[in-house]
C-alpha cells in the first residue's frame, strides 16, 4: 500500500498533524460560542457545530480534489492555505480566559472549580450560538479539507485516513484535543509550521503548472 513508501508515509505523518491541530482548533471555536449559553443548550450547540463539520468535510472533500486537479486551482488553493496560517497564528493567541471557556464548555466540566462551568462567556441565544458555529464550520471545513489534500498528494488512501481521522477526531475527542493544544502549544505550533509548509508546496506547484499556460498565452 502506498503508505508504506516513505512519500506516503511522510504525506500520512502530515496529514495526522494536519488534522489534530485543526480539529482542536474548530473544537475552541465551537466551545467558545457554545459558552455563553445556559448549561442546558450548551450540549445541544457543540453537537450542532460537530454534526454541521462532518457534514461539511464530506461534502468538500468530495469536490475539492477534483477542483484542485484543475490548473490554476492548486495555486489557489495554496494561497488559500497560507490565510488559513494567518488565521491560526492569531487564535493561537487567544485570551487564556477565552480559550478556558470554550474547554469548559465542551468538556461540560467546571474545570478550574470556581463554582459555574465558562462563567465569563458572554451570554447568548441558542439561535445565535448555532448560526455562529455553523458559520465557523463552513470556514474551518474547508481549512481542513484543502490542507489535507495538500498534504496528501497524490496518494488518496492518505486522503481518505485523513478526512476519516479528520472527522473522528471532532465527533470523539474535541474536548481532549483542545485542552491538550492549551496544555501543550508546541503541538500546535508545530501543527501550524506543517500547514504553512503545505501551503508554499502548492503554490510552487500550482505556479508550475500555471507558468506554462501564462508563458504561451
Amino acid at each position: 500500500m502506498e503508505i508504506f513508501t516513505p512519500e506516503g508515509f511522510s504525506a500520512l505523518l502530515q496529514v495526522i498533524a494536519i488534522d489534530l491541530v485543526l480539529a482542536g482548533d474548530n473544537a475552541v471555536v465551537i466551545g467558545l460560542a457554545a459558552a455563553g449559553l445556559p448549561a442546558n443548550q450548551r450540549a445541544k450547540a457543540i453537537l450542532i457545530g460537530i454534526i454541521a463539520a462532518t457534514v461539511l468535510r464530506i461534502a468538500f472533500a468530495s469536490i475539492t480534489v477534483q477542483l484542485l486537479s484543475i490548473i490554476g486551482l492548486l495555486l489557489v488553493g495554496g494561497i488559500l492555505l497560507l490565510w488559513v496560517c494567518w488565521k491560526m497564528w492569531r487564535e493561537l493567541r487567544t485570551p487564556h480566559h477565552e480559550a478556558h471557556a470554550a474547554q469548559e464548555a465542551l468538556a461540560g466540566e467546571d474545570l478550574d472549580k470556581s463554582g459555574a462551568v465558562a462563567d465569563g462567556a458572554p451570554r447568548k441565544t441558542l439561535k445565535q450560538a448555532a448560526i455562529q458555529i455553523i458559520i465557523a464550520d463552513v470556514s474551518m471545513s474547508l481549512d481542513n479539507v484543502l490542507a489535507v489534500a495538500g498534504a496528501a498528494r497524490d496518494h488518496p488512501t492518505v486522503l481518505i485516513i485523513g478526512l476519516v481521522l479528520s472527522i473522528a477526531l471532532m465527533g470523539i475527542a474535541a474536548s481532549f484535543i483542545a485542552r491538550l493544544l492549551e496544555k501543550h502549544r508546541w503541538i500546535a505550533y508545530v501543527g501550524l509550521v506543517i500547514i504553512l509548509y503545505v501551503a508554499l508546496e502548492m503554490i510552487y506547484r500550482g505556479a508550475l503548472e500555471v507558468w506554462p499556460v501564462v508563458a504561451a498565452a
